[in-house]
């Protein structure tokens, strides 16, 4: 049976680069595989003919000859054409194929066994005053730091990790398995390359120890509720020397007594007399920054109306801006009152008319209207 076109097997043009052979062969690979496709006779000879081909196309000088002399190349001995074995190339790309199968990926061995430390998470609650003004604050933290009686190198001062004679220094081991070679982290050093055989006595051979630590962390004005800090290089410390991880704030601002805060600008809710409301007045209001200011209320101020006080809300983060405070205002209903006050209201009541409580009695206008206009209508048949 003749052989088909190499290119044609993998399904790529005669001037694919090197990257699309190895994509082309990483998904034919997957999608043949023989533990994908158990007992398929048909699948398994076309993941050897992808193998094969790849195999030839891989490599520039037998490619080159292929594209020359096509199958012939290859027939008689000529140009060491594609054997039971595979290079070193073919077995770290078909162990990423492993991996992208069973979901190995992310588990080899860093180069050298240099494990990154662990990040942190720190959770800090500030007041709302300390958002607006900024805080420097100082936390403490139990956390993973090097181990200064070996330097983070694990081993027993005076003594030195050793190369593992399992994997020869490389973290990972191979093993063939029928027509192709399978690659996993080495069992005796879990992929670091070394083991030690005297291990340093304050930490147990992982080169940290536990701690607390006191850092200092600066809040720039204007965070928010759920805002994040990275401090670069403060989690834990990584395995034997490795680099460290990071540590997060999480920053939460504690609820105010008057303040109610929407991005950078500030609300709050006052009550005013039914007199200030109607004959008007003023009022004084904290602000953010500590300070006051006064709140002019004219003449019939209805309950709900709001009074913007630009530039006396929070900064933007990063920025010179400041948001507005917004005072709203309700008038209390009076509680509690004498027999003389109850007299004067309904005094008060007699005299009134429409100028006076215009959108009562507007109100109670279209009411009557809607009624009126309900007793006209015809009955229904």
């Amino acid at each position: 049976m003749a052989k088909r076109c190499y290119y044609e097997v993998l399904g790529v043009l005669r001037g694919a680069s090197d990257a699309d052979l190895k994509s082309a062969f990483r998904k034919l690979a997957m999608k043949y595989h023989p533990d994908r496709n158990a007992g398929d006779k048909d699948a398994e000879h076309r993941f050897k003919e992808i193998n094969e081909a790849y195999e030839v196309l891989r490599d520039a000088d037998k490619r080159a000859a292929y594209d020359r002399f096509g199958h012939a190349a290859f027939e008689h001995g000529m140009g060491g054409g594609p054997g039971p074995g595979f290079g070193a190339d073919f077995a770290t790309t078909f162990s990423d194929i492993f991996d992208d199968l069973f979901g190995m990926g992310g588990r080899r061995a860093r180069s050298g066994g240099r494990e990154r430390g662990a990040d942190l998470r720190y959770n800090m609650e500030i007041t709302l005053e300390e958002a607006f003004a900024g805080k420097a604050a100082q936390i403490r933290i139990p956390t993973s730091v090097i181990c200064e009686t070996c330097s983070g190198g694990g081993a027993k001062p005076g003594t030195k990790p050793k190369t593992c004679p399992t994997c020869s220094g490389l973290g990972k081991i191979r093993h063939a398995q029928g027509f192709f070679t399978l690659e996993r982290t080495c069992p005796s050093c879990q992929g670091r390359g070394q083991v030690i055989d005297d291990p340093c006595k304050s930490c147990a051979g992982s080169g940290r120890v536990t701690k607390e630590r006191a850092l200092s962390v600066n809040v720039p004005a204007g965070v928010e509720d759920g805002t994040r800090i990275r401090l670069a290089g403060e989690g834990e410390a990584g395995v034997r020397g490795g680099p460290p991880g990071d540590l997060y704030i999480f920053l939460s601002i504690a609820p105010h007594a008057f303040f109610q805060r929407d991005g950078a600008d500030l609300h709050c809710r006052v009550p005013i007399s039914m007199v200030a409301a109607a004959l008007g007045g003023g009022f004084d209001v904290p602000t953010i920054d500590g300070g006051k200011t006064r709140v002019k209320v004219p003449e019939a101020t209805q309950s709900g109306r709001r009074f913007r006080l630009q530039g006396k809300g929070m900064p933007v983060l990063r920025s010179k801006q400041l948001g507005d405070m917004y005072v709203q205002v309700v008038v209390e209903t009076p509680q509690n009152l004498t027999k003389r006050q109850k007299e004067l209201l309904v005094e008060f009541d007699k005299h009134s008319s429409e100028k006076t409580q215009p959108e009562a009695s507007g109100f109670f206008g279209r009411v009557k209207e809607f009624f009126d206009g309900l007793g006209s209508r015809p009955n229904s048949p």
